[in-house]
């Protein structure tokens, strides 16, 4: 059957991708009054946002407070205002917490990290603390012996990233964005130089194929992105990097994040804590990995030997958009109506914040108020 189009399938933009950058984008969007349409190939929210961690920290991010650590900070900055706002729109509390995290190192390699780190982000005016073992004992009661050198950094924060999503899909739909799940966008129809309609098929069985307009169009489809790109005549050079992920119940109160190289605690609601990650270029494979889960636990419980005591809940996998050079991919690309905000790698929880505001901004004024000359689409040609 032939695809249809009717005014009805009419926006003003079209936001493929309904992960938390693209819902933030939306409901951007639809707070200036536009027209928006959000299509995704899953569930909305489904992949890499609520397979995240949810840590609010750049400076944990990198060593060298250059131009991308200073994009992190802005959003960082706008975070808190952020949180309150979706919270009040949404009605749904997103577990947003303040308590700092803990930048520890067990062996050679991550003490000259931390040094370096220190060294650079102290020069620069940055709030990072070096603790003592007495302070490191009363901040985190039971971390390793083995524990070389730790940082604090106090203004880091957390967030329940799955609860954020679903709270941004929520108050994008109460201020009318439309989302359609499990509504795969297929081809880019383009016409003197411009994206003029999208070709989906509908339904969880590839159902009737059907084709929806707009003036502009949003690629925030994470690894997902560079089929449609490639069709905008964009080569992207960006793969899916898959992260595991544990969970545990913990007898004890973990009131920071703790942080060790790739190794990571993430404390959620009633004890729970998150275990985290690997980095691994598998394709869109997202299985979980008895080695994988094996490198997590030993990397942790270096830093963290009563995860003995925690009792197992539940494991999974996400798939971060990593390109090239692991900067986000944000602006116009080849043609005059498409914008793309994808890339984020392993920091799309922190960075939609800002995401969000610059791409509605180019979208309303076509210009942003951060330069985003480093994260252009075209920079991999």
């Amino acid at each position: 059957m032939a695809p249809t189009l009717n005014s009805s399938n009419h926006a003003d933009v079209i936001v493929i991708g309904g992960g938390l950058i693209g819902s933030s984008i939306a409901l951007r969007l639809a707070q200036a009054k536009l027209r928006v349409s959000v299509f995704d190939r899953g569930e909305p929210g489904a992949e890499a946002s609520s397979a995240a961690a949810g840590m609010i920290g750049p400076q944990g991010e990198t060593v060298v407070p250059d131009a991308f650590f200073a994009l992190c900070a802005a959003s960082h900055a706008l975070f808190p205002d952020f949180v309150a706002e979706i919270e009040d729109l949404s009605g749904h509390d997103v577990g947003f917490r303040r308590e700092g995290s803990l930048l520890v190192a067990t062996d050679e390699k991550q003490v000259a990290n931390l040094e370096k780190l220190f060294w650079n982000q102290s020069r620069a005016g940055l709030p990072l603390e070096r603790l003592s073992v007495a302070s490191l004992e009363h901040k985190m009661p039971g971390l390793s012996k083995k524990v070389r050198l730790a940082l604090g950094a106090s203004e880091d924060h957390w967030v329940d990233n799955e609860k954020l999503t679903r709270a941004v899909i929520e108050a994008a739909h109460r201020l009318g964005v439309k989302f359609h799940a499990r509504c795969a966008v297929e081809d880019l129809v383009i016409r003197d130089n411009r994206a003029e309609t999208v070709h989906t098929r509908t339904g969880p069985h590839n159902g009737e194929p059907s084709l929806f307009s707009a003036g502009l169009f949003v690629l925030a489809a994470g690894c997902w992105s560079g089929g449609l790109a490639e069709q905008a005549g964009l080569h992207l050079a960006m793969q899916p990097c898959r992260g595991q992920m544990m969970e545990f119940e913990s007898p004890r109160e973990i009131p920071h994040v703790v942080r060790a190289g790739m190794h990571y605690l993430v404390p959620r609601s009633a004890r729970r804590v998150l275990i985290g990650t690997t980095a691994e270029y598998a394709g869109f494979d997202k299985s979980v990995t008895a080695e994988g889960l094996q490198s997590i636990l030993t990397g942790a419980m270096k830093f963290a030997p009563f995860l003995k005591e925690c009792v197992f809940l539940r494991t999974w996998a996400g798939l971060r958009p990593d390109t090239s050079d692991h900067l986000p991919i944000l602006g116009y690309g080849k043609l005059d109506n498409l914008i793309l905000a994808t890339g984020h790698y392993r920091h799309g929880i922190l960075l939609a914040p800002i995401t969000a505001q610059q791409i509605s901004e180019l979208i309303l004024n076509r210009t942003s108020s951060i330069a985003l000359e480093p994260y252009r689409p075209g920079r991999f040609a």
